[in-house]
């Protein structure tokens, strides 16, 4: 039986000396169509089409002789090694790599990607893919079949972005094309492919940088920041203290869509994008939006901003993972809760408005938290009140029928 596997890497260029040798002396090689018409596979070698890895893992793990695996790229990310190393096929992986399809794309690109998001997009995670696409600059985008090109642009309607798709990468059919998010749906794309999503505001480091991706040092130290940060007078439902007790009841992270239904002055918004997350703001008023998008390119961060009243202007809206409902009240919260998010929080200012919505949260099968929030600031050179502010939060979790927590897929 096999125990031991080399996986060889192929971007296109001619095989390495190591890649030669082992593939030379493999009796049974795994891959995808275009690696098993490759000349140094030896005629006699058995050849197995790479479709479940897992499927082949067994295969390769009941075979006697020398196997071989052959993938795009370098395998180790997102790619077969995951799988091939699970304990429970038993074997002993050697891996020899070749430059990444992210990597190869960004070279057909010209440009840089030490500051580039990368994510895998199946039909399973594409609204996840999509999310980090709203909220960041660049991200490379794995594609699968379903979850491609076309799918990325018509997932991304109203946000504005460029897309550069690179197709079957290291092929003389290699493609590498230029178009707008809202055009990519109108065209066939051949698979394996990547795309490259662009847009949005930049903030370049002078350096370059020093981490990958997003800079998480990016902006002020601290999370829901004094009304000073954010150019004057916050609204009753954007104190710092609300605002942090929302924060951490949602948690927004990255691949969640945040609805901020009633966003004022785009506190609350700019620090859930802070976070990672797509954050979609929504607000009546024409000024409110604008400082909402200021507050946003002051700080760097990727906003949808929407104008219009909820909850009628909802209804169109790509589907939210956690909402805050900063304006509206019962009516709102119960149209944001027949979306299903996970969560949801807001706020009242008497108990009689609490009851109301919480009851009605209760009813669309939410677990209903309330914590009544006091805070007092005190002026510290006489150590006087200066102002006080008196809130109730009510937080929403969906519940399964069972009563325990719902899991959502990605």
């Amino acid at each position: 039986m096999a125990d031991r596997v080399t996986v060889i890497g192929w971007d296109g260029s001619p095989l390495t000396a190591a890649a030669r040798s082992a593939l030379g002396a493999a009796t049974l090689v795994a891959g995808a169509a275009h690696h098993l018409a490759l000349d140094e596979i030896p005629p006699a070698a058995e050849r197995v089409r790479l479709g479940s890895v897992a499927l082949a893992a067994r295969r390769i793990a009941g075979h006697r002789g020398t196997a071989v695996v052959l993938a795009d790229g370098d395998p180790g990310f997102f790619g077969v090694v995951r799988t091939l190393r699970a304990p429970e096929f038993g074997l002993e992986v050697e891996v020899v790599p070749a430059v990444p399809a992210v990597a190869a794309a960004f070279a057909r690109a010209g440009m840089p990607w030490d500051d580039a998001q990368v994510v895998v997009a199946h039909p399973r995670t594409l609204r996840r893919a999509v999310n980090v696409c709203r909220a960041h600059h660049k991200v490379a985008v794995l594609t699968a079949p379903g979850a491609g090109p076309a799918e990325l642009g018509l997932l991304l309607d109203g946000v504005h972005r460029t897309f550069v798709i690179c197709e079957e990468l290291g092929t003389d059919r290699e493609r590498v094309t230029i178009v707008t998010s809202d055009k990519a749906a109108d065209h066939t794309w051949r698979d394996p492919n990547v795309v490259i999503v662009i847009g949005g505001p930049v903030v370049p480091a002078e350096d370059g940088g020093w981490i990958a991706g997003r800079d998480p040092a990016a902006g002020p130290r601290g999370w829901a920041l004094p009304a000073d940060v954010y150019g004057g007078q916050l609204g009753e439902g954007e104190t710092d203290l609300l605002r942090a007790a929302q924060l951490a009841r949602l948690g927004p992270r990255t691949g969640d869509l945040v609805w901020d239904i009633g966003c004022g002055s785009g506190a609350f918004a700019t620090e859930a994008a802070r976070c990672g997350a797509a954050v979609l703001a929504v607000d009546r008023d024409a000024d409110a939006c604008g400082r909402t998008s200021a507050a946003a390119r002051s700080f760097g961060v990727q906003l949808q901003i929407v104008h219009g009243t909820a909850p009628h202007i909802l209804e169109n809206l790509p589907e939210p993972d956690v909402v805050r409902v900063g304006g509206g009240g019962a009516a709102v919260v119960s149209a944001v809760a027949a979306r299903r998010p996970q969560r949801i929080v807001t706020h009242a200012a008497t108990r009689d408005a609490a009851e109301l919505i919480g009851r009605n949260l209760s009813e669309h099968g939410y677990a209903v938290q309330c914590a009544l929030l006091q805070s007092v600031e005190l002026d510290t050179r006489a150590w006087t009140e200066k102002e006080r502010s008196v809130a109730f939060l009510l937080t929403g979790q969906l519940e399964r029928r069972d009563g325990a927590p719902p899991v959502r897929s990605p």
